[in-house]
C-alpha cells in the first residue's frame, strides 16, 4: 500500500457553534475529561512548537502539567533548545491530538515565566528520579556517551541523596492564549473547526473555518 492510500474517514462526533462554551478555556476542560475518561493514552501529552530569533521552528512532545483562566502549563530545563529559543521569541504554538477521539485543539500565544514559587512547589512534587534527573542532565547539549550521563547521575544521588535541589535553570512556562481552535473529524474530510479568537478587551470572539 502506498503513503497516498493511507486515509481514514472520521464518523465519531460533530462540533458546533451552537454547542461549544463560550469560553474556550472551559471547552478545552469538558474535551480534556472526555479524553480522560475515554481512556486516550497520555491525553495530557502535546507538541510545542517553537522558533528561535532567524524565525526556524521546532517541536516536541511534553506533557501539560497545569491549566487555568491565565493559560497552560508546562515545566522543563530553561537552558534547553525550547528555553533558548522561548528567550529569544517569546510566542508559541501547543498542538493536542486526541486521535481515538479524532479531535485536536490548537492553542496559540504569548509564553511566560512561573514564578518561582509555582517552580519550587511543582519541582518538589516530582518523582524522586525525576528530581535527580533535572540536575544531572544538562538537557539539549551533547554529550560523548549514555554512560557519562549515567555517571553525571550518579554523583547527583551521592552529592544529595533524596533532597535534590530544583536547579536555578529548571522551572515552568505558561502560554497565555490568543487563539484557540477546537477541530472535530467529520466525514469526506468536511471537518468541523471551531476558532477562538482573544479581543483586545480580554473576551473571546467564536467563528467557524472552512476545512
Amino acid at each position: 500500500m502506498s503513503l497516498a492510500d493511507l486515509r481514514k474517514d472520521y464518523k465519531q462526533a460533530s462540533l458546533s457553534e451552537t454547542e461549544v462554551d463560550s469560553d474556550p478555556i472551559r471547552q478545552f476542560s469538558n474535551w480534556f475529561e472526555q479524553a480522560t475518561q475515554a481512556d486516550v493514552p497520555e491525553p495530557n501529552a502535546m507538541s510545542l512548537a517553537t522558533a528561535d530569533s532567524r524565525g526556524r521552528p521546532s517541536s516536541r512532545i511534553v506533557l501539560i502539567k497545569g491549566f487555568d483562566h491565565r493559560g497552560f502549563c508546562w515545566f522543563t530545563n530553561y537552558d534547553s533548545k525550547k528555553g533558548d529559543d522561548l528567550a529569544d521569541n517569546p510566542f508559541a504554538a501547543l498542538l493536542f491530538h486526541w486521535v481515538e477521539l479524532e479531535r485536536q485543539v490548537r492553542i496559540e500565544g504569548r509564553v511566560e515565566k512561573l514564578s518561582e514559587q509555582e517552580s519550587e512547589a511543582y519541582f518538589n512534587s516530582r518523582p524522586l528520579g525525576s528530581r535527580q534527573s533535572a540536575l544531572a542532565s544538562e538537557q539539549s547539549q551533547a554529550i560523548e556517551s549514555r554512560e557519562a550521563l549515567e555517571e553525571r547521575l550518579a554523583k547527583i544521588v551521592t552529592q544529595y541523596g533524596d533532597q535534590p535541589p530544583r536547579p536555578e535553570h529548571w522551572g515552568g512556562y505558561r502560554l497565555v492564549p490568543d487563539r484557540v481552535e477546537f477541530w472535530q473529524g467529520r466525514s469526506s474530510r468536511l471537518h468541523d473547526r471551531i476558532v477562538y479568537s482573544r479581543n483586545d478587551d480580554g473576551s473571546w470572539a467564536l467563528s467557524r473555518l472552512q476545512p
